[in-house]
């Protein structure tokens, strides 16, 4: 029997993280910079506390423009409930994941609740093209 393929075997160890105390523009310019749409929020022991997502930052555009009022930091915008998934976990779960829910990446924790990776949509793509056709 052929081993069921895990987030662990195809996930990103490496991810751009930012912190609660980031100034908010910073965190748009940080997300556009690096090319990703959302990006895991960390503490100091790199244990998930949230994550920040293009669709949190277009509250931007429903405040008043100003310098005083666009200078809150990541904090105040960041997603608190974050769906999470294990290194264990078979690729084929973290599949139906996605397909009940809107965002594109999928933190991976330890039994710490610390960031150690993440799978993203596309990730699964590549399974689907190395393990689904052989």
């Amino acid at each position: 029997m052929r081993k069921l393929p895990t987030v662990g075997d195809h996930m990103d160890k490496f991810v751009p993280t930012l912190t609660k105390d980031m100034k908010i523009l910073d965190a748009v310019d940080f997300l556009l910079s690096h090319r990703v749409t959302s990006a895991p929020v960390v503490d100091s022991r790199d244990r998930l506390i949230g994550i920040l997502s293009e669709k949190d930052c277009l509250k931007l555009l429903t405040m008043d423009a100003t310098e005083e009022n666009l200078s809150g930091n990541v904090e105040n915008f960041m997603s608190t409930t974050v769906t999470t998934c294990r290194p264990k976990m078979d690729i084929y779960f973290a599949a139906g994941i996605f397909l009940g829910r809107d965002f594109r990446r999928l933190p991976v924790v330890d039994d710490e609740g610390k960031l150690i990776g993440a799978i993203t949509r596309f990730d699964i793509l590549r399974v689907i093209k190395s393990h689904l056709r052989s």
